[in-house]
């Protein structure tokens, strides 16, 4: 995998390396919130190419890092030198269509599950660390993803294609969201590769890197997300991506109601301790710093 982050200095990051049938904790600072790094990981030559049996176990590790107290934002990555290489051919397809049609409607339901529907609603920020090659299926977690950071050197693909099949899950609906009409449908279309600053270029990922600095970048955002208020975090990034399914006069009134409710549900008072530090103390400004969170 890149390397560990538990070795970095900020040890406010911690790590959980996902692998089937083997998972490891590791909480350095007692109940400090910290950042969790997520790692897919299949056999080598798999290229972390997503199975069902992956997408099962996926789904228990972030409900189970959603819910921990400790956790404060999670960081997806992929093992060795690819992010993922998509939906696993021979165990997501072959496999499954000889089976009975309800079972491939199950094995759907939990690719979908955790790629699109838990990680785009997910109660933490997420960020997604593209350290190589990301294919077909893998463009749903990483749209999903709140942010995504890549490494120039990436390798990203619709090659659905060039097998004989469209695009499947959301994969399409993720690039119409992100990249729009032209660039999606010539790589849709084509089959053609791109590299991180393509992606970057097209807006399918936030910053592109060299891969020797995407470990640090990656880090320094989440440290960033860690110093503000978990629930008006939460509460602006689920309205962010409600509002664009929203009309005008539809978005005023769920706006303001997430406004409401993070005020409502914030037990540390952060729009109050922020205002008292502007206009009462004057130790902060808000248009250039955080405030300083008193928990």
């Amino acid at each position: 995998m890149p390397p560990n982050l538990k070795s970095s200095p900020q040890s406010r990051i911690r790590e959980h390396c996902h692998e089937p049938l083997r998972r490891s904790l590791d909480n350095r600072q007692g109940r400090d919130r910290t950042g969790h790094r997520v790692g897919h990981s299949q056999p080598a030559g798999k290229r972390n190419a997503m199975s069902p049996t992956l997408n099962r176990e996926m789904i228990d590790v972030l409900e189970t890092l959603e819910q921990d107290p400790d956790a404060g934002v999670l960081v997806l990555t992929g093992a060795g030198e690819a992010w993922t290489a998509g939906m696993d051919l021979k165990e997501y397809f072959r496999e499954v269509d000889a089976g009975p049609e309800i079972l491939q409607e199950k094995i759907r339901r939990e690719a979908s599950q955790w790629q699109w529907k838990l990680l785009r609603m997910y109660a933490k920020p997420t960020i997604a660390m593209v350290n190589g090659w990301c294919f077909g299926g893998g463009f749903s977690p990483l749209v999903a993803c709140d942010l995504a950071i890549c490494a120039d050197e990436a390798t990203f693909g619709l090659s659905e294609i060039n097998w004989g099949i469209p695009p499947g899950n959301l994969v399409s609906k993720a690039m119409a969201d992100t990249v729009g009409h032209r660039q999606s449908l010539y790589y849709i279309m084509t089959g053609k590769t791109f590299d991180g600053k393509k992606a970057a270029e097209m807006g399918l990922v936030n910053e592109s890197v060299p891969l020797a600095q995407l470990r640090q970048v990656t880090i320094d955002l989440a440290l960033n997300l860690l110093e503000k208020n978990p629930v008006v975090l939460r509460a602006a990034k689920h309205g962010f991506k409600r509002c664009r399914e929203l009309t005008w006069e539809q978005n005023e009134d769920y706006l303001y109601a997430k406004l409401d409710q993070s005020r409502l549900l914030d037990k540390e008072g952060g729009r109050e301790q922020g205002m008292k530090q502007f206009l009462d103390d004057k130790s902060i400004k808000p248009g250039l710093e955080t405030y300083k969170r008193e928990l």
